[in-house]
C-alpha cells in the first residue's frame, strides 16, 4: 500500500515523543508561519446577478487603516447568536434584578441564605443548620438539582451527565452512569418535576443550602429530618429563601444601605439614554415590588441623571410584580396602576383602555401614570403602540439574566429578539485567556489520537500480519500514553474554571445544557445591560456558522 511509508514515519516520530513517562508528555507551541514574501494582488469581486465589483483589497485596506473600535476590552462585547438588526426594532425592554442591576456576592447572597437557615430552624431543623457558611465558588449556573435523590447534575447537550454530586460529595462513575446513562428509552428527560433547572444566579443561594442539608441529614442522626425526603427539604429550603425575598429580611437591609449590595454601573444610564433620544421605546419589566425597585433604581440612578430627577423619566413604562414567566403566557392577568407616591394599586381595563381613548390611546394611558403591576403581554403590546401602528414580537428586544423566564419564555411564545445576561462570563473570559495554551495543547493532542484512530482502522482492516500486528499495537500504545497525559491535562484545565463544575459553556468537549439554550434561545449575550451602550441603534449582527466534520473532510 502506498501510504505505508508515511505511516511507518508517522510511528517513528511517535516512539520518539511519547517514549518518555505520560507526567511528562508536552506539545511545544507550533512555530508560527513566515510571512508571504509574494507581491500583494488585486483582488475583483463581481456578482453573478449584477453587474456590480469592488475591489476586495482596497476596500479591505480601507477598513484595516480605521481605528479599533472602544472599548478594547473584550468583557464589554456583545455576542450574536442570531441575526439582529439594530435597526428593525421599535423598543428594548429591561429585567432588573442582575440585569440593570448587578449585586455584591456574597454580602447580597448572606441576606438570603441568613435569613432562611432562620426560617428553617423555626420550622423545627436541627441548630446546627445555623453554623452553615455559604460558599458561592462552589457553584456555576446551568446545573441540574435532582432533588428526589438529593443530587446536583452537570449534562452537556445531549443530556449526558458528565459531573454529579450527592450533597457536597461526588458520585462515582459507576453510581452516576447507573442513575443517568441508562438505555435512551428509561433514562428522564431532565424534563420532570423532580428536576430543577438552575436558570438564574438567586438559585446558587438554593443550591448552597440545600446542600448542606443533604450532608446534614445523611452523616447525622436527626428525627426531625429522618422524617423529610430529600424533596421535602428542597421545597422547604426553596420557600425560606422566597419568603426572605417578600418579608423585608433581604429589601429592608439593601434599602438601609444600598452601596454595600448594589453595584453601580457607571455606563448604564447613558446606555438607556442613548437609546431613548433615537425614539426607541425603552420599558422594564420586573418580579420585584415597586417599594423595592424604587429603592434599587433610585441608588443607580442618581438625581442630576435627569431633569425631573426621576429614575422613572428614563423608561416609557414600567411594570413591576410582573410575575414572570406567567407575564409572558397568560393572557388573562389583570393590570393595575402603581401610585408611585403611595404605592397604592388602581385598577386599569388595560387594552380595552387604551382601545377607548384612541386615537394615540397608548400616549393618553401612559400620560395617567407609567408604572404598573402585574398585567400580560397584550398590554404591554398596547402600551408599546407605535401611532397606532401594532408593534410585534421581532421588532422588542428584551434584556434579562433568566435563561427560562426571560429568554428561552419571550423567544418561543412571543417571538421576541432577547439578550442573555451573563456576569459570571466576565471572569470565564479572563480565565480563557490564561488558558489559551493549554486548550491549543488540549485540542492538539485530540486531533493526534483521532488521526491515531484513523490510522488504527486502516490497519485493522488489512489482513493480520506480523507487520501490521506490530504497527498497530505501537499505535494502541501511543494512543494510550496520550489519553494519560490528558488526564492529567484536562483536569487541571476544568479546576481553572471552578473546582467542581469546570466551564459554564462546556461539559467535558461538549457544549452544556447551559451553552445549548443561550445559543438556542438568546439572539445576542453579553457580561452586562450596559454593554449595549457601545452598540448604536443602526448595528447590524451576523452570525457565521461552524463547519459540519464534513466540511473539513473536502478541504
Amino acid at each position: 500500500m502506498t501510504w505505508l511509508p508515511s505511516l511507518n514515519t508517522l510511528l517513528l516520530l511517535l516512539v520518539l515523543v511519547l517514549h518518555r513517562p505520560a507526567a511528562a508528555f508536552h506539545v511545544p507551541a507550533s512555530k508560527p508561519a513566515s510571512p508571504s514574501k509574494a507581491p500583494k494582488s488585486t483582488t475583483i469581486l463581481r456578482s453573478a446577478s449584477t453587474s456590480t465589483s469592488f475591489d476586495y483589497s482596497m476596500v479591505k485596506g480601507t477598513v484595516d487603516s480605521l481605528p479599533d473600535p472602544s472599548p478594547v476590552d473584550p468583557t464589554y462585547d456583545v455576542f450574536c447568536n442570531r441575526e439582529l438588526n439594530m435597526n428593525s426594532l421599535a423598543a428594548i425592554g429591561f429585567d432588573m434584578d442582575y440585569t440593570l442591576a448587578q449585586y455584591h456576592v456574597p454580602e447580597f447572597d448572606n441576606l438570603a441564605f441568613d435569613g432562611a437557615k432562620q426560617k428553617l430552624v423555626d420550622m423545627g431543623y436541627p441548630e446546627e443548620v445555623l453554623g452553615f457558611t455559604y460558599d458561592p465558588s462552589r457553584w456555576i449556573r446551568g446545573l441540574i438539582i435532582d432533588i428526589k435523590r438529593g443530587n446536583f447534575l452537570k449534562i452537556d447537550k445531549h443530556k449526558y451527565t458528565r459531573v454529579a454530586y450527592h450533597g457536597s460529595q461526588e458520585m462515582s462513575s459507576e453510581a452516576r452512569k447507573a442513575l443517568y446513562a441508562q438505555t435512551f428509552n428509561k433514562k428522564d428527560s431532565f424534563g420532570e418535576s423532580f428536576y430543577i433547572n438552575m436558570d438564574t444566579l438567586f438559585q446558587i443561594v438554593d443550591a448552597e443550602l440545600y446542600s448542606q442539608l443533604i450532608d446534614l441529614k445523611d452523616n447525622n442522626e436527626f428525627e426531625f429530618l429522618d422524617g423529610k425526603t430529600y424533596e421535602e427539604m428542597y421545597r422547604d429550603a426553596r420557600a425560606c429563601v422566597d419568603l426572605c425575598h417578600r418579608d423585608g429580611v433581604i429589601k429592608d437591609e439593601v434599602a438601609r444601605n444600598p452601596a454595600k449590595y448594589v453595584v453601580k454601573d457607571p455606563n448604564m444610564v447613558p446606555m438607556l439614554k442613548q437609546y431613548k433620544e433615537k425614539g426607541i421605546k425603552v420599558f422594564l419589566v420586573t418580579n420585584s415590588l415597586w417599594t423595592y425597585t424604587q429603592d434599587v433604581m433610585s441608588f443607580l440612578v442618581d438625581p442630576e441623571d435627569t431633569e425631573s430627577g426621576d429614575w422613572t423619566d428614563l423608561f416609557d413604562l414600567i411594570i413591576v410584580g410582573s410575575c414572570k414567566p406567567a407575564f409572558l403566557v397568560d393572557p388573562r392577568r389583570d393590570l393595575f396602576r402603581v401610585d408611585k407616591a403611595s404605592g397604592q394599586l388602581t385598577n386599569t381595563d388595560g387594552v380595552y383602555e387604551i382601545a377607548a381613548l384612541n386615537p394615540n390611546g397608548a400616549t393618553k394611558f401612559l400620560e395617567q401614570g407609567n408604572v404598573f403591576q402585574n398585567g400580560n403581554f397584550n398590554q404591554l403590546a398596547a402600551m408599546l403602540d407605535l401611532d397606532g401602528k401594532a408593534i410585534t414580537g421581532e421588532q422588542i428586544l428584551y434584556v434579562g439574566d433568566h435563561l427560562y423566564s426571560d429568554v428561552l419564555r419571550s423567544k418561543r411564545t412571543l417571538g421576541w429578539r432577547t439578550a442573555l445576561i451573563v456576569p459570571e462570563l466576565e471572569e470565564e473570559m479572563k480565565t480563557s485567556e490564561s488558558q489559551k495554551e493549554t486548550n491549543e495543547e488540549i485540542m492538539k493532542l485530540r486531533k493526534l489520537r483521532e488521526t491515531i484512530s484513523v490510522k488504527a482502522n486502516a490497519l485493522r482492516l488489512l489482513p493480520s500480519n506480523q507487520e501490521n500486528d506490530e504497527q498497530l499495537e505501537t499505535l494502541l500504545d501511543s494512543d494510550r500514553k496520550i489519553k494519560e497525559a490528558l488526564v492529567d491535562i484536562v483536569g487541571s484545565h476544568h479546576k481553572a474554571y471552578n473546582p467542581i463544575w469546570g466551564q459554564l459553556f462546556k461539559a467535558g468537549y461538549e457544549d452544556s445544557r447551559f451553552a445549548y439554550y443561550t445559543a438556542n434561545y438568546a439572539c445576542l449575550y453579553m457580561t452586562k445591560a450596559s454593554n449595549l451602550r457601545y452598540v448604536s441603534d443602526q448595528r447590524a449582527f451576523r452570525t457565521f456558522s461552524n463547519p459540519l466534520p464534513h466540511n473539513s473532510a473536502t478541504e
